[in-house]
């Protein structure tokens, strides 16, 4: 008499198991499509053609910033190549000249754009672990306010804060500047500090608590090493959008002591017309900063970028 032997074959995946498989599956062929397709050699030419038709304006104008005034005024920059003469008089009139001194103002820039950077970062990182690892009530409630800030236009807030340094007494100064950089940035940096705080394990939140460390502690030990992608991400963003910033700094810095590089430059081709014809070596003595930052900073810019998109 035979004895039947039970099925014992051991199924690895159940059904959920085998949906969510068969959904990565999907998602890898789509992404590999679309990679596929990205790295063709029509996307390739496409891609090198609008890099092309991008950077000749910028190459037009640095030619432009090494012509003489009188090739400036009478002919275009691509003239330059049949009838070759540079000079690095625009720069020198730029920097120390009597009617632009462009030189005291870059270092105006550079006084209102790092306080202007460090202040909001400083003061969302702490709101933003406050949100994120502090229990209090109505926490919630007021981090969707704070979220709910960014869609409040600047030039709505232009006018109230303006009359409000005025009654401290403190218009005319770097302090306008710097506050109003802060206001506008906290919304948006203290969003994005706490999804990246967020997506960092509680457990060694928790490891921490369990050794007896505090709030201050966790806060240096645990989190900062982990969130310098995040601030160096953010901090590009903030320091381009300060140094390039014209609508607060004529509402709120046009005096001359705290005037920065962007509103000399606009009055070049305002109420300086005349010498419009260094507008070209202005804006490239205003972009070297620029790029000396992004050029410094992107590793950690792009691991900003891409931190927190990949959960496990």
């Amino acid at each position: 008499m035979s004895i039947p032997i039970p099925d014992t074959t051991i199924v690895d995946e159940t059904p959920e198991q085998g949906k969510g498989v068969g959904k990565l599956d999907s998602l890898d062929r789509r992404a590999g499509a679309v990679r596929r397709r990205a790295s063709s050699k029509s996307a390739s030419a496409i891609a090198i053609v609008l890099a092309v038709l991008w950077t000749i304006p910028t190459f037009g104008l640095l030619v432009t910033s090494f012509r003489p005034a009188a090739d400036i005024r009478r002919t275009g920059w691509w003239t330059a190549f049949s009838n070759p003469e540079f000079t690095l008089e625009n720069y020198q009139d730029a920097l120390f000249g009597s009617s632009t001194n462009f030189a005291s103002y870059f270092v105006n820039s550079v006084v209102i754009t790092l306080p202007a950077v460090i202040i909001p970062i400083t003061l969302a990182l702490l709101a933003a672990y406050a949100f994120a690892w502090i229990d209090f009530r109505g926490r919630n409630l007021l981090f969707v306010a704070v979220f709910a800030l960014q869609i409040i236009p600047i030039q709505v807030t232009l006018v109230p804060l303006l009359s409000q340094y005025v009654s401290w007494g403190i218009d005319g100064s770097f302090w306008p500047v710097w506050l109003s950089h802060t206001i506008f940035a906290l919304p948006l940096a203290i969003f994005l500090f706490h999804n990246f705080m967020k997506d960092i394990p509680r457990e060694l939140v928790e490891a921490a608590r369990v050794d007896g460390a505090g709030h201050v502690r966790i806060f240096f030990t645990v989190l900062m090493p982990l969130l310098v992608p995040a601030i160096a991400a953010f901090g590009i963003f903030q320091f381009l959008w300060v140094w390039n910033d014209l609508l607060v700094a004529l509402t709120f810095g046009s005096a001359l002591d705290v005037a920065p590089l962007t509103v000399r430059i606009a009055e070049l081709s305002g109420s300086r017309g005349a010498n419009w014809h260094l507008l070209p070596a202005g804006a490239f003595i205003s972009m070297v900063v620029p790029v000396i930052v992004f050029l410094a900073l992107q590793r950690y810019f792009v691991r900003g970028l891409l931190a927190g998109s990949v959960k496990g």
